[in-house]
């Protein structure tokens, strides 16, 4: 294969190759860029991806316009790791996901996202490979760009507390008190978990973790 290829067309199918590296691996981080989102809960992607990064001694963050995304990476074991946060808005992440992609070659089997999800009860992080967005609109982007094939680290933010309360407005609130209290221990889960995968190559099992005993 040469070393050049020819860029794809708007609507051409592209196919994605691992190339001089047997083991590479991409973490997705979901967020909305700018302080004011910071401790959000659909900013919780962020945050663990930062946890991640601290603990296992990555590079520092680069913004990478041309990727639309801050980038950084690390060798841990014998896995190439490259872990993003979108510089999008949320609805438009997969722009920056299908980029990195690309760029690094890396197949739809071995990106995990990291994001919040209102389904799931605060205390627990479910995993799994594959599926659908669950109305995730960071989520609904990346699969229109890479497929339903990606890993997710689903970070519990609910229940809906009060449940009338419109969704999208839940999601860019804040976490109360009494869970702030426990973002320490939801971080060091997540973490744990994204190391796992790390070191194992992109085998990510389907189970459900709780931080909270």
């Amino acid at each position: 294969m040469s070393l050049f290829q020819r860029r794809p067309t708007a609507g051409e199918a592209t196919q994605f190759y691992t190339v001089g590296q047997s083991n590479v691996v991409l973490i997705v981080g979901l967020g909305n860029p700018g302080t004011e989102y910071d401790g959000t809960r659909h900013n919780i992607g962020f945050a663990c991806l930062d946890a991640f990064t601290a603990a296992n001694s990555f590079d520092s963050w680069i913004n990478k316009k041309d990727l639309k995304c801050h980038i950084s990476s690390a060798m841990l074991g014998d896995t190439k790791v490259y872990a993003i946060k979108p510089t999008t808005f949320m609805n438009l992440s997969g722009e920056a996901v299908r980029a990195v992609m690309q760029f690094y070659k890396i197949p739809a089997d071995k990106v995990v996202v990291v994001h919040d999800e209102l389904d799931i009860p605060f205390g627990q992080i479910r995993m799994r490979m594959g599926g659908g967005s669950g109305g995730h609109n960071g989520l609904k982007s990346i699969i229109q760009h890479a497929g339903e094939g990606i890993g997710r680290v689903r970070v519990g933010v609910g229940p809906k507390e009060p449940e009338q309360i419109d969704s999208a407005g839940f999601v860019l609130g804040r976490f109360p008190k009494d869970q702030q209290s426990h973002m320490g221990e939801l971080t060091r889960e997540a973490s744990a978990i994204l190391s796992e995968y790390s070191y194992g190559a992109g085998s990510l099992l389907a189970e459900t973790r709780n931080f909270l005993i």
